[in-house]
């Protein structure tokens, strides 16, 4: 007698789908998705944690920005002599304690704005737009210095060392530019490609150590910026390096005339070529991340290693090629001090640029955009920064915690969802049924 089950039979559950009981079939072990990360065709840890890192949404960064700024404006309330004062006799009075933050934090964020933005108390126009100006040369080195990142995070690269290759760009571009004399544009254009290859070089060495030996990026970036710092400090010593007569570690000044970037609105303001130069090197990483072969390695690499060398892609190249690219963006970083802002070498030429710059790419979500949007929101920091603690005594250090908080937020973006009450990315919307697979008749 015939089955009749045998004769309609049913597809066999597939994993992931979900059977009659409720129960979930499991996916089996390596396959993407599967609860076992790392194994043969799965996903790495590190992949894992930067495949979650770039996920986030717009809104979330945004979201992150406005809980540090609130965060940052509850710290400076707290600072503030009058808000302790009234804080005192708070249930007696407490319109005076109120009163009291809303004038602190409010004062303190509209001089930040006229240190960034536009200063509405100038009495000439120039002294008005003078911070906008001021933002975009503060932003310069964290847009170049922050691609230079993002590069090397969508190739699964965790680049630490951002600092050091500012400094040794700063070196090749400093000493290109006040050793010779050339023409004009030749000058200048030399003494960039200088500095980006400095940065490529020391970005270069630990690519290669990656590559050949599996060392880990960031110990090894690390090293490096201190041998950078040290190695800077030590030139500024010598008689190639030292201005003559100096009191201070300093190079020879960059000529002004053939070797510097040009000012772009005058004298009047320190604006320079170099934001032009962000522009186009934006433009540039976009191009190579979404149109190039190269990038599309990068980014296939940094996704899955393993199934990358599957497909024949040489992982080891890509590494060394991603730290070199990295590498050449963080040394225009430091050609953007030395020929455009401070115009010499000097032992703090990198200022804090290189750390920063990880924020500005965890912010910008390692996209060539996100990371020049993030460059300009920092650099307003910096420059709102100064007038806000000289015109109402705020501490500096604020700007430093909001900068923490927000890397904070970023690093982990669930958190910032769940203050919003915001869905995860691909959550099943509330109140949607999840499809049952009926159970074959018997």
């Amino acid at each position: 007698m015939t089955d009749p089950v045998n004769e309609n039979p049913q597809p066999a559950a597939q994993p992931g789908d979900v059977v009659a009981q409720g129960e979930q079939v499991p996916a089996p072990e390596g396959t993407p998705g599967s609860a076992v990360r790392g194994g043969p065709g799965g996903e790495t840890r590190t992949g894992q944690f930067f495949r979650d890192l770039l996920s986030g949404t717009w809104l979330v960064s945004v979201l992150a920005v406005v809980v540090a700024l609130v965060i940052g404006g509850v710290l400076i309330a707290l600072a503030d002599a009058r808000v302790q004062e009234t804080a005192t006799y708070l249930f007696a009075r407490p319109a005076d304690f109120f009163s009291a933050v809303w004038d602190t934090v409010y004062g303190a964020y509209r001089a930040m704005f006229r240190g960034a933005i536009y200063d509405f108390r100038a009495e000439t126009f120039s002294r008005a737009v003078r911070p906008l100006t001021e933002t975009l040369v503060f932003s310069v080195p964290l847009i170049l210095a922050g691609l230079g990142l993002a590069v090397g995070f969508r190739a699964g690269l965790f680049n630490i060392g951002a600092q050091g290759q500012i400094v040794l760009g700063g070196i090749f571009g400093a000493f290109i530019g006040f050793t010779f004399d050339l023409p004009v544009v030749l000058h200048v254009t030399l003494a960039a490609i200088g500095a980006a290859l400095g940065g490529a070089i020391w970005a270069g060495i630990a690519g290669f150590l990656k590559a050949r030996t599996g060392a880990n990026e960031v110990i090894v970036t690390i090293m490096l910026n201190n041998i950078a710092v040290y190695l800077v400090a030590y030139l500024l010593t010598t008689q190639a390096f030292r201005l003559p007569n100096s009191p201070f570690p300093k190079s020879p000044d960059i000529p002004s005339d053939s070797a510097a970037y040009p000012l772009l609105l005058g004298p009047s303001f320190r604006l320079h070529a170099g934001f032009l130069v962000a522009i186009a090197a934006t433009f540039f990483v976009w191009w190579l991340l979404e149109r190039s072969t190269i990038g599309f390695e990068i980014r296939a690499a940094g996704s899955n290693p393993n199934a990358s060398r599957t497909a024949g892609i040489s992982v080891n190249r890509v590494v060394v090629l991603t730290m070199v690219i990295s590498g050449a963006l963080c040394g225009l970083a430091g050609s953007a001090q030395v020929l455009g802002t401070e115009r010499a070498l000097t032992a703090g030429v990198a200022a804090s640029y290189g750390f920063d710059a990880i924020t500005v790419a965890l912010l910008g979500r390692s996209r060539p955009v996100g990371t020049f949007l993030a460059g300009l929101l920092f650099g307003a920091l910096r420059a709102g920064g100064v007038l806000m603690q000289s015109t109402t005594q705020t501490p500096i250090d604020i700007i430093l915690v909001v900068q923490s908080i927000i890397v904070l937020l970023i690093a982990a973006p669930p958190l910032v969802r769940a203050i919003f009450r915001l869905p995860a990315p691909g959550a099943r919307p509330r109140g949607a049924r999840t499809p049952v697979v009926k159970e074959a008749a018997a």
